[in-house]
């Protein structure tokens, strides 16, 4: 496990009383990593990524590192042969997905990807019922609002790295629209500001996406809001579904009924990759050529905000992985 922050924390609760061992930690600064490693149980703990690397009794890799280094880490972990599971986003551009991908493939390594909205149980229904042909959705409308101008995480720490809302938050939602529609993608719109001053990121995201079916997606996001706020409204032509990924609550014409917890949600991505490595065979729910179709929208709303304003290394962005 790489990282010991909110998403290491849940993916360590995940897996302590599992069939499996929780060999090694890895960190930035010595003494959270050893506590955390006597925590959750660790055998070992380090804070040089390499050295779990290079350890052979090691056969997964869990990457709950910064998003900006995610395709790097991963290119190292496939190239030590290890079954790698990243924390969503893949990469930071779809150049270094690809890459990530491909060396996956190439190495014959099972790949998997944290996007946990596609576990939610409510949401496979509806899918099936799509890919049965029960339900048609017209318009699916997603919004994600929290406030961040102060770079403080989810376990309330000041963190080292800057998060950025399209490649992070926004995928979350952008993917499960994309699954949902399950239709290749016609149009992009796209809005960004300018940085701001004080964070250094745009601050505010509006991505329209259009079908070959005349369907519509649209992702809406900002870190300025007062409100949290992550929902979707999925209208079809049987229904009209609102997830509110907040409150954990699904309302639909019958009613409403709650939903499973995040952290619960996020421990079936765990066990679900675990498991499929194990059966060495099957793929994990998530591989990590799924998710391509998201980065490409992305690729394309970041290609846009680049024509206007001109390619930068913005916190949390680098343009590349080398």
């Amino acid at each position: 496990m790489a990282g010991h922050g909110m998403m290491g924390v849940w993916h360590s609760d995940a897996l302590k009383d599992r069939d499996c061992c929780l060999h090694t930690i890895v960190g930035r600064q010595p003494e959270p990593t050893k506590a955390f490693a006597e925590l959750y149980g660790y055998c070992k703990w380090t804070v040089d990524l390499s050295e779990a690397l290079a350890d052979e009794e090691i056969d997964i890799v869990i990457l709950a590192t910064p998003s900006e280094i995610h395709a790097e880490n991963a290119l190292a972990s496939l190239a030590a042969g290890k079954h790698t599971l990243v924390e969503i986003p893949i990469a930071m551009n779809l150049q270094d997905a690809n890459r990530v991908v491909d060396a996956a493939r190439e190495r014959g390594l099972t790949l998997g990807v944290v996007h946990p909205l596609r576990f939610r149980q409510a949401t496979i229904a509806l899918r099936n019922k799509v890919l049965a042909g029960e339900e048609n959705i017209r318009q699916v409308v997603t919004r994600f609002y929290i406030h961040r101008l102060e770079n403080v995480g989810g376990t309330g720490y000041r963190r080292s790295w800057t998060d950025n809302l399209l490649w992070h938050h926004i995928t979350h939602s952008l993917d499960m629209g994309l699954w949902l529609l399950n239709e290749s993608v016609r149009e992009v719109h796209s809005f960004m500001p300018l940085p701001d001053p004080k964070t250094g990121i745009p601050m505010e995201v509006f991505l329209g996406i259009e079908t070959e079916k005349d369907q519509s997606l649209i992702c809406t996001g900002s870190y300025y809001s007062r409100e949290n706020m992550w929902d979707a409204l999925i209208i079809t032509d049987r229904d009209t579904y609102r997830f509110d990924y907040t409150q954990n609550k699904l309302t639909t014409r019958e009613g409403e009924q709650l939903m499973e917890q995040e952290p619960d949600n996020c421990a079936l991505v765990t066990r679900d990759f675990v498991q499929a490595v194990k059966d060495g065979g099957s793929p994990p729910a998530v591989t990590g050529e799924s998710v391509l179709p998201a980065m490409r929208v992305l690729q394309t709303a970041q290609d846009d905000w680049d024509k206007k304003h001109g390619a930068q290394i913005l916190p949390g962005r680098p343009l590349k992985t080398e």
